[in-house]
């Protein structure tokens, strides 16, 4: 049974690859008409297991030798002008359907995140490596307006660490400890919906949280106000223990 499923997940993902080869076509175009280089990104991710793996990616930043920050915020010089509209519709995450044909991920699970930081992970974090990582969750829908949150910072990866990471992270571990069939589809429709209206997925996200998990603290899911800096992150995870 479980072999089965797998095929068919494959399958399914082949299936989505050759209905949306079009649009990736057209997007590869433009990247390569403004800058004139490979179109696709493949990033090392670190996936189950601690298995490193290419993500693939439309790039919607130039190239240069000097890589400079990991994170990127919303006026990140980088960013390419057909960029902006990749990263805001979400168009460069679809290149990853390849990984989960090649086994790489599951349609949702974790975000799958750089050796650099994984390597920064408390033992708490480093729980989220026994799962298989995901195109989509509740983590990732939360925090894509993450070169928003980054914008203006002096240093990006610092303040990912400190602002976004630790927000991301326990939610996934929370998705992890009740993940079920019927979360998969829920995610998978709010992941489309969170591209045409934004604060009605947020408000479903939290909604959703609090029902589960009545005594935690989700404001931060809201964006009510400004987020603070998270310096200790044990601490932090305490709070949302059972």
């Amino acid at each position: 049974m479980v072999k089965l499923l797998l095929i068919l997940k494959k399958l399914f993902a082949l299936f989505l690859m050759i209905l949306i080869l079009p649009l990736i076509t057209i997007f590869y175009l433009l990247i390569y008409f403004e800058d004139k280089a490979n179109p696709i990104y493949q990033g090392e991710r670190v996936g189950k297991d601690f298995k490193k793996f290419k993500l693939y990616k439309l790039r919607s930043m130039i190239i240069r030798k000097n890589k400079g920050f990991q994170s990127t915020s919303l006026n990140d010089s980088r960013i390419l002008k057909i960029g902006r509209l990749i990263r805001k519709t979400k168009i460069d995450e679809l290149l990853q359907i390849i990984n989960v044909i090649k086994g790489d991920i599951n349609f949702v699970g974790p975000r799958p995140n750089v050796v650099e930081e994984v390597d920064q992970y408390i033992e708490k974090e480093r729980a989220l490596l026994s799962y298989k990582p995901g195109t989509t969750d509740f983590s990732s829908i939360i925090f894509s307006d993450e070169g928003e949150i980054l914008k203006n910072s002096v240093n990006p990866d610092l303040d990912y660490k400190l602002l976004i990471r630790p927000r991301k992270n326990i939610l996934a571990l929370l998705y992890l400890q009740d993940r079920n069939i019927f979360s998969d589809i829920y995610i998978v429709f709010l992941t489309i919906l969170n591209i045409v209206n934004r604060n009605l997925t947020v408000r479903l996200i939290y909604n959703y949280m609090k029902k589960k998990y009545k005594n935690y603290d989700f404001e931060f899911i809201l964006r009510n106000k400004k987020l603070s800096k998270i310096e200790n992150l044990d601490n932090f995870f305490k709070l949302y223990e059972n």
